[in-house]
């Protein structure tokens, strides 16, 4: 008779659950193909990949098959699979296949999926960017044609010396449940990025999931992009450059406009524009809330300015002029880069003579130059105006219908939170990592498909445990052990260390299982039950 041992269920079970849920595995098997040759698919190596990529340990892909000794894998894969299946060279040809296939229309089909089987209504879909950096040894290869670039880039964690690629996503607004995403190269900006992302793939997901509005910030808001929008019928609701010349002009004169109240701490007015010849509305926004947070800002940053301004009068003091209308209009182009600064200034011709010594009453110059001095100061009425300006910005939308209120556009740009949420997710050190270790770009693109199929099953687990927690009037405990319908997944998971999957006398009990546990797994139902009970 065998001795006794144990396995690790804790809340892979829960991961597990929702992946056969929603057929993940088969989905992928259906996209990429089955063999009789392989002892595991492809669509069960990926649901590997997602369960340990919510295991938040971090691991590589070299270390899976170690990670998944001790985890009862005929539960929550599939009869048969042993953790030796799981090795680094399957899940390298399973992450080429993901690549052959194209990450991001088959993910799109996973989303399409999930927001299917979770009934979720998207009225809005954001779009967003964030970057991941390169930490493998050496550089990756670049000679693929059609693959990303690993590269260097604006890098939004300040760390501008590292190789980096770029991931787009566009999450839906209830849960922030990602329904798209585009890897591209490293060195690409947003403006470029979206550009492409709305010309060749907005109008498909628009089909796909029947959203009503597109949501941005400004890196969406250029010509090519609101036209095209519009052109496909797609509204959308989008930040403002503030560098744009009728931006500029609407902030100038918002001391001067009759703001209404919307909500807690903001105002606004509209403004009608047909900026790119498409007919819109602009919501200028003021915060009260953004307007202290700058209004501390602004001595410093004033303060700053004043000290380049000075540095660059010095220089300007420097240069010799031939004539003086060449100081005069370097001195202009300088007044026009100063924000707050102002000069009391002269431009004085200066003789110069041949020889040493003081020249005599009589002798003329051999040449003339002009020279710029001056004395520095801060103007009170350009503070006043910076001022005025503070807490400001603008919402633009081609939704043109009356219903499309102050109150909604508003609420409904703030919901872009929702993809940031999930790019603080998966840049947590609990989860994947935050830098990419693969060397072949291909391998990094499916990775990255990986990592935000990771945060689909994460979100959507966490919307189907607060929904199902409200429908059956139903409570789980938070960290102060009160009763709550609106845990978070994580604070979930963790609440089930310790349950263990107990193999004794040919019978598998799962232990340590408690009363808070069951509240979730009975809310979840079936599958989810099968692999706990």
């Amino acid at each position: 008779m065998s001795s006794p041992f144990t396995k690790t269920l804790e809340h892979h079970g829960l991961v597990a659950g929702f992946c056969k849920e929603i057929r993940l595995a088969q989905i992928i098997d259906q996209a990429l193909g089955v063999s009789d040759k392989r002892n595991i698919s492809f669509g069960q190596l990926f649901v590997a990949m997602i369960i340990n990529g919510l295991g938040f340990t971090g691991r590589t892909l070299h270390m899976y098959s170690e990670y998944f000794e001790d985890k009862p894998l005929e539960r929550l894969i599939a009869p048969g699979i042993e953790p030796e299946h799981i090795n680094d060279d399957a899940l390298g040809r399973c992450l080429d296949a993901l690549y052959e296939k194209g990450v991001s229309a088959l993910y799109q089909t996973l989303g399409e999926a999930v927001v299917k089987h979770l009934d979720l209504p998207c009225d809005s879909v954001h779009l967003d960017s964030t970057s991941f950096h390169y930490d493998g040894q050496g550089r990756p290869a670049e000679d693929e044609f059609n693959c990303i670039q690993v590269a260097k880039g604006y890098s939004r964690e300040h760390r501008p010396e590292l190789n980096q690629v770029i991931l787009n996503l566009i999450c839906e607004n209830q849960s922030g449940i990602p329904v798209y995403m585009k890897p591209s190269s490293g060195n690409t900006n947003d403006m470029e990025g979206f550009k492409k992302i709305v010309k060749s793939h907005i109008q498909s997901l628009k089909a796909a999931q029947a959203s009503r509005y597109l949501v941005a910030d400004a890196a969406l808001y250029v010509k090519e992009s609101i036209v095209h929008l519009d052109a496909i019928n797609q509204l959308f609701i989008t930040r403002v450059p503030q560098t744009l010349n009728e931006a500029k002009s609407l902030i100038a004169q918002a001391h001067q406009l009759d703001f209404v109240d919307i909500s807690d701490g903001y105002q606004g007015v509209w403004h009608e524009t047909s900026y790119g010849d498409v007919a819109q509305k602009w919501l200028l926004v003021c915060s009260e809330q953004a307007r202290k947070r700058e209004g501390h800002n602004l001595d410093k940053r004033m303060l700053k300015q004043f000290e380049q301004g000075r540095k660059s009068f010095k220089k300007l003091g420097q240069q010799e002029f031939a004539c003086q209308e060449d100081a005069k209009q370097a001195l202009a182009q300088w007044e026009v880069k100063q924000p707050y600064l102002m000069v009391d200034s002269q431009i004085n011709k200066v003789p110069v003579y041949a020889g040493a010594g003081r020249p005599s009453q009589d002798k003329q110059p051999k040449r003339e130059y002009y020279h710029i001095t001056g004395s520095l100061y801060t103007g009170l009425a350009k503070r006043q105006d910076a001022l005025k300006q503070l807490g400001l910005f603008i919402i633009a939308s081609n939704d043109l219908a009356d219903d499309l209120s102050m109150e909604k556009i508003l609420s409904t740009y703030k919901s872009q939170q929702s993809v940031e949420k999930g790019f603080r997710f998966l840049k947590s050190p609990d989860f994947l990592t935050s830098a990419i270790y693969l060397k072949k770009p291909e391998r990094i693109e499916a990775l990255l498909m990986v990592m935000t199929s990771c945060l689909m099953v994460y979100a959507s687990l966490e919307h189907q445990i607060r929904k199902q927690l409200k429908v059956q009037n139903r409570y789980f405990p938070d960290m102060k052990k009160k009763p709550s319908q609106n845990p978070t997944a994580r604070w979930v998971f963790q609440c089930f260390q310790g349950v263990t999957l107990l193999y004794i006398e040919g019978k598998e009990l799962v232990v340590n299982l408690k009363e808070r546990q069951k509240i979730i797994i009975d809310c979840l139902g079936s599958e989810y039950q099968h692999i706990y009970y």
